[in-house]
């Protein structure tokens, strides 16, 4: 067995876990390179070779696979540079796009405006051209204006052109013609077509997901041929697996017919390696959170399944391809510290990324960040930051505190500091609410599985702030989203639009059951094609369901066998059940009618995971990890005190830790406070315990 590589590019640094089946794991991390991540993979992929003591083209020749998560398309949508599209749609819906759902987001303040769309009007086409909801022709398609809109597209210089109108998930004929000549006009335009990207109800949905999908496509396919050519240049003839939104992964020509599917690619790696790493510990309830140097994911696993949501957005535009419902906001170790207009202590979402960074870096930052603050308060050691490639300077971060929020606040700059990594675990607390108690889940029933480069040092503050009483560390914190990609299936979703009532007179089952088998044999000839043999495959059926006169549906898996017979009652239980954990009420005393109203299918090759390296067990003692003793700021005494620090790398199964002390690693650190017991586990993993 050859070389298996995860490679996850963050906003900060980008991460790598080369697995070897003679070495183990071996954890790598670099800057990122904002402006060309290519650079970041292969100063990455440099390193390795030259921890194998072997040429970067020797190196890759043995290495099988690379699975690489990429925040390509995600920072393309964030800064605006994405390609100029076009859009052609049906006569009287040009301004969709702008008009949205027509709901303010935030109800009551009537200054919060939509979000400018991707596509300006001026590149809002429309043509005449009509289906209705049962996929009949009412108007046909108008061949002349299609041509016309084609060549003002022309004019307007356009590199991708998206094609959305009215029900095409019913009949797509329409845009199948549309697309033909936009193809034959503009070969070198990227086509981005609504009944392919998108065969469901929703036209605001379905619209602003084809033109996102259209917008990232030409840079995430320029992003993956420049790296796989630069690959092939050198030595590597492995297979490439690009990480997708939805937890899976997939090929690079696959996905790069389906850009928008990476938005959120590298988060979506998160619970997939922590059910892993809690799988040592008999749990299947989690809780991941994964704070690097520029964002902060939390994600919630029940029973073992990570949830998924067809109705995300990324930077407020609507996204309806399924991704994993994770919760992302502005607070990694770079976040920057400012004083708001009222005189309020805020922290990011602005980050200092990784040029310049924070100002302890000494690379020319002059804002105080996160990291600074922890720095000031001993959590960091000055030292070993990155295993001392990163010598951090104390000075700086002080002074940066002390310029601008320690001198406004008038506070010294211990306060100050401290002050600011307390707005973070709230913060960072806040968003775990979201993913948890507002879904239904009490947090305090799961086990929280902390990771990245500064997340162990916040992990027990922001458990606290929930009441969590337990919480992992995983051995690869610091890579935790490159671990998770090498342990990811191949995915692919489909879904089909199937409206109407269960009940007599409504949804007829043989058309139920036909559309079952139709999204079944779409997705076998799929994993066919990607080489996955038939007991390697597995298909999870779902419906959107919704009561009567609902606004919003939602989703409940259920056995293929219950939806192929249209077993009703069994799906009525089902949605009814969640229904109340959402929402806590249901309706199935009252006997309201349930609407079907889209049928969705994920089909899932199930790929070889590297194993878990476990252990034997050393005993409770970790005197021979001692490293020795220093100041750390405890929260509970606003002051202080020496404590005992351990270097993590020497930490083995069954040594135990009472706080307070620090655990450091090459790439993390973990802060023990006071009435917290550590205790390494069989997998080199940190089990905390508040006592």
């Amino acid at each position: 067995m050859g070389f298996h590589i995860g490679v996850d590019v963050g906003g900060t640094f980008t991460d790598f876990l080369l697995h070897d089946e003679a070495a183990g794991a071996t954890a790598f991390k670099v800057l990122s390179t904002p402006d060309d991540p290519a650079r970041a993979v292969f100063a990455g992929l440099t390193e390795m070779a030259a921890a194998q003591d072997l040429p970067l083209d020797d190196f890759l020749a043995g290495v099988e696979l690379i699975v690489h998560g990429t925040t390509v398309t995600t920072n393309a949508v964030l800064t605006g540079e994405v390609a100029r599209t076009g859009l052609l749609t049906t006569r009287g819906f040009r301004d969709a796009l702008q008009m949205r759902r027509g709901i303010r987001e935030k109800l009551y303040d009537n200054k919060y405006t939509a979000p400018r769309p991707i596509v300006p009007r001026r590149r809002r086409l429309p043509v005449a051209e009509r289906i209705d909801l049962d996929g009949n022709v009412v108007q046909p398609l108008a061949e002349d204006e299609v041509a016309a809109a084609i060549e003002e597209l022309r004019g307007q210089d356009i590199e991708a052109v998206a094609i959305c109108f009215m029900h095409s998930y019913a009949n797509p004929d329409h845009e199948a013609r549309a697309a033909e000549m936009v193809a034959a006009a503009l070969p070198e335009a990227y086509l981005s077509v609504s009944a392919q990207i998108l065969p469901q109800v929703r036209f605001y949905e379905r619209t602003s997901t084809t033109v996102l999908n259209a917008a990232v496509g030409p840079v995430l396919k320029r992003y993956l041929d420049s790296l796989v050519a630069k690959l092939d240049g050198s030595g590597f003839a492995g297979v490439l697996l690009i990480m997708q939104s939805n937890g899976g992964v997939t090929a690079p020509g696959t996905v790069s017919q389906l850009a928008a599917s990476t938005l959120l690619s590298g988060p979506a790696a998160a619970p997939v390696a922590g059910l892993a790493y809690a799988a040592l510990h008999g749990a299947r309830d989690i809780i991941t959170v994964d704070m690097g140097g520029t964002s902060f994911d939390a994600a919630l696993v029940k029973d073992q399944v990570p949830q998924v949501t067809s109705a995300g957005s990324v930077d407020r535009l609507a996204l309806a391809l399924p991704t994993m419902e994770i919760n992302t906001i502005g607070a990694g170790g770079g976040s920057i510290g400012w004083i708001d207009e009222g005189g309020l202590l805020r922290m990011g979402p602005e980050s200092a990324g990784a040029d310049p960074g924070p100002a302890c870096y000494g690379r020319g930052g002059q804002r105080p960040t996160c990291t600074d603050a922890n720095l000031v308060l001993g959590y960091l050691a000055a030292g070993f930051f990155a295993g001392g490639r990163i010598a951090l300077d104390g000075a700086a971060a002080e002074a940066a505190i002390a310029e601008h929020i320690a001198g406004p606040l008038d506070l010294d700059v211990v306060a100050a500091a401290a002050g600011m990594v307390q707005v973070m675990n709230v913060n960072m607390a806040s968003a775990m609410r979201e993913i948890s108690v507002q879904k239904g889940y009490d947090p305090r029933e799961f086990l929280m599985i902390c990771a990245g480069g500064a997340g162990p040092i916040h992990a027990a503050m922001i458990a606290r702030e929930l009441d969590i009483r337990r919480f992992l560390v995983p051995r690869d914190s610091s890579i935790f989203c490159a671990a998770g990609m090498l342990r990811s299936d191949l995915k692919h979703d489909f879904v089909r639009s199937l409206h109407g009532l269960l009940a007599p007179g409504g949804i007829d089952p043989d058309e139920l059951s036909h559309s079952v088998a139709e999204l079944q044999a779409e997705a076998q000839a799929v994993l066919a094609d990607d080489g996955i043999p038939p007991e390697r495959r597995r298909l999870e059926h779902a419906a959107d369901l919704r009561y009567l006169g609902q606004y919003h549906e939602v989703t409940v898996e259920l056995p293929a066998d219950t939806l192929e017979s249209c077993d009703v009652a069994a799906i009525a239980a089902a949605f009814h059940a969640a229904h109340d954990r959402l929402y806590g009420y249901h309706l199935a005393d009252e006997e309201t009618a349930i609407e079907l109203v889209n049928l969705r299918l994920t089909a899932i090759g199930v790929t070889e995971k590297p194993p878990l390296e476990t252990q034997p067990e050393a005993g409770p003692d970790p005197a021979t990890a001692l490293k020795g003793r220093r100041p750390v700021y405890l929260p509970e005494t606003r002051d202080f005190a020496e404590v005992a620090v351990f270097d993590g790398e020497h930490l083995a199964h069954g040594m135990r830790i009472e706080g307070p002390a620090i655990v450091e690693q090459v790439n993390t650190t973990v802060f023990l406070p006071p009435g917290h017991d550590l205790a390494c586990d069989a997998g080199g993993s940190f089990m905390v315990t508040a006592l």
